[in-house]
């Protein structure tokens, strides 16, 4: 009997929960372990984040809590590597340049122990479904779920 390799689950992270990813840093290869909560999931129209850009579905804010549980530096930076799908949709780019000004930039290198609060704006073709975070690897990192309305 050959032993059979199963994939590493991606944490799949709903409202009010946290989920850990290794993240490591593409250049030093150094990993640390990071922590993401999941503390809100709402949508906002374009002049609700001081906008004149419209959105290709609708502009989704995730509001996240980023700690570094590691003992290294590690980084959380979400442009780019933030991909929406659901059970009828293949995985789209739903990353925004569009910020708010409610709470901290996420997007940051954490020293061992920090943490910041703040809100990552996506562009997603509909609620439900998920958003997966890539740090960098082949399968998603994370998962968070977003609620059908």
């Amino acid at each position: 009997m050959e032993p059979s390799e199963t994939p590493a689950k991606t944490p799949l992270v709903a409202v009010g929960k946290s989920g850990t990813y290794t993240a490591e840093d593409s250049a030093t290869h150094v990993k640390t372990k990071m922590q993401i909560t999941l503390k809100d999931v709402r949508t906002v129209s374009p002049s609700e984040i001081n906008t004149t850009s419209k959105p290709k579905g609708q502009f989704v804010i995730l509001t996240l809590t980023v700690k570094n549980i590691g003992n290294k530096d590690g980084g959380f930076h979400p442009y780019g590597l933030m991909k929406w799908e659901d059970t009828q949709t293949a995985e789209q780019d739903a990353s925004t340049l569009e910020k708010t000004d409610v709470g901290q930039d996420v997007d940051a290198t954490y020293r061992p122990g920090q943490n910041v609060t703040g809100d990552v704006v996506l562009d997603v073709p509909r609620m439900g479904g998920k958003v997966n975070f890539y740090d960098g690897l082949a399968a998603a990192s994370l998962s968070f779920e977003l609620p059908a309305d």
